[in-house]
């Protein structure tokens, strides 16, 4: 463990840039699209309990890997046992194909932000608006090698100076916009059937794909099985309350998710006349239903230029700990220095990024597997190596180096109540239903099964 390894400075500060790395576009466009899509409050429910079982126990044992060892990922799982360096390499591959199509992402939430401060909210409410930027060359790559810069300026101040002290600001931003946004939403003509359908859960509309959902976007979600969790635990102080930082972490990514769907789901009930079709909308909920819920409202440009800024700063401390953990990776395993590394990743974060840009215009012709290039990045990351690599932290932790190591090194800095709870998750438990959603996915994805 190299002496010179930046640390945050206090555990509310580790807290913040965890929980702002969980705190993404996952949180904002994909939960609420998928809890209108399986059925709103049973959704929601089998969310929560999965996150406060599955979801704790797996991000426990993640940064107490990174705590115990002071290695990103790459390094971690090879201290622990030898024979599973591997590992280390397998979950790395994942932020590094995750960043640049989420940059892409990024570039377009720019956009849409440029839009609406500059007044032009009825154009970007148009049918055609987001297909005929997305399907352009010159603009939605502009767009994201200005997303790119941010999030590498950010990496490049380091621990403390960058990440820590943008956390500090933008979360407890993001979380009074989110509310502002959420009690405007709940109050527009109609949004009160949308708000039944959100909270109430409806046992009828339970099924077994419902759980297969909540777990996949758990992953996505909480930053768990990216390598992201280990590198932040490796700058955690050995006497902050690792117990209870998770739970903080929890608390924050789940209150967003929460609130993004009351933002969301209500606003689309009351713009559509309460049909559920228009929930529909899928990722392009927050890009196309959106600005028209917006371009409706009185003081709708102003509620969208709000919007899109919050939505900004959640997807920026998102890619902003992707590329820290990819940087982080580099660093350990070449010995670079911090700016040179950064350098090194945001030409590689530029050149892959590219094809995901373009995926929806000029070469839109190249479709793996029936998807655009984005969507298949999006599939082996999150479909399939999130899986994998969750399994294998499982197998890792529960049967290799065994449980004992991370509850040893959970105690270092306070009781572990939850102890009980984590062994059976991680031991029996976990295992099973990630192996039930990897397989569901792929059938998915072949057209075999129709999740």
């Amino acid at each position: 463990m190299g002496k010179e390894r930046s640390s945050f400075s206090s555990k509310i500060g580790f807290v913040l840039a965890a929980a702002g790395s969980a705190v993404g576009l996952g949180n904002i466009w994909r939960f609420p699209y998928l809890a209108a899509k399986y059925g709103g409050g049973i959704f929601l429910l089998v969310y929560i309990i999965l996150a406060v079982t599955f979801g704790f126990s797996l991000m426990i044992a993640e940064i107490a890997i990174g705590r115990k060892t002071g290695l990103s990922a790459v390094g971690a799982y090879g201290a622990l046992s030898k024979k599973c360096g591997f590992m280390g390499w397998l979950t790395s591959l994942v932020p590094m194909i995750i960043l640049p199509y989420y940059c892409v992402i990024g570039g377009w939430v720019i956009k849409y932000f440029a839009a609406f401060i500059s007044g032009q909210v009825q154009a970007a409410a148009g049918n055609d608006y987001f297909n005929g930027f997305i399907s352009q060359t010159g603009q939605p790559l502009f767009w994201f090698c200005l997303y790119v810069a941010a999030t590498a300026f950010v990496v490049l101040l380091g621990v403390e100076k960058g990440i820590e002290k943008v956390s500090k600001i933008l979360m407890p931003v993001l979380i009074v916009l989110s509310i502002i946004v959420c009690i405007y939403s709940m109050t527009m003509p109609g949004a009160l059937e949308g708000v039944k359908y959100y909270l109430l859960p409806d046992f009828s509309k339970f099924s077994i794909t419902t759980v297969l959902a909540a777990l996949g976007q758990l992953f996505y979600s909480m930053s768990l099985a990216m390598g992201i969790m280990i590198t932040y635990g490796s700058y955690m102080k050995k006497d902050a309350n690792l117990e209870s930082s998770v739970g903080q972490i929890e608390l924050f990514d789940t209150g967003i998710a929460f609130i993004a769907g009351m933002m969301i789901i209500p606003a689309v009930f009351a713009f559509s006349g309460g049909d559920e079709s228009a929930l529909g909308a899928g990722p392009g909920l927050m890009f196309v239903t959106l600005p028209k819920v917006f371009a409706s409202m009185p003081m709708g440009g102003f509620i969208g230029t709000v919007f899109f800024l919050l939505v900004l700063f959640a997807a920026l401390t998102s890619s902003i700990s992707l590329m820290e953990t990819v940087v982080s990776i580099f660093q350990d395993k070449f010995h670079w220095n911090r700016k040179a590394t950064c350098l090194v990743v945001m030409i590689g974060m530029l050149v892959i990024g590219v094809p995901s840009s373009l995926g929806f215009g000029v070469w839109d012709f190249i479709q793996p597997l029936g998807m655009s290039i984005l969507d298949f990045f999006d599939f082996i990351s999150n479909s399939v190596l999130m899986p994998i690599v969750a399994f294998l932290t499982c197998i890792f932790v529960g049967y290799i180096i065994k449980t004992k190591v991370i509850v040893d090194e959970v105690k270092l800095s306070s009781k572990f109540r939850r102890e009980k709870l984590f062994v059976v998750m991680i031991k029996y438990v976990a295992p099973i239903c990630i192996v039930a959603i990897l397989v569901s996915s792929v059938l998915n994805a072949f057209g075999i099964i129709k999740i």
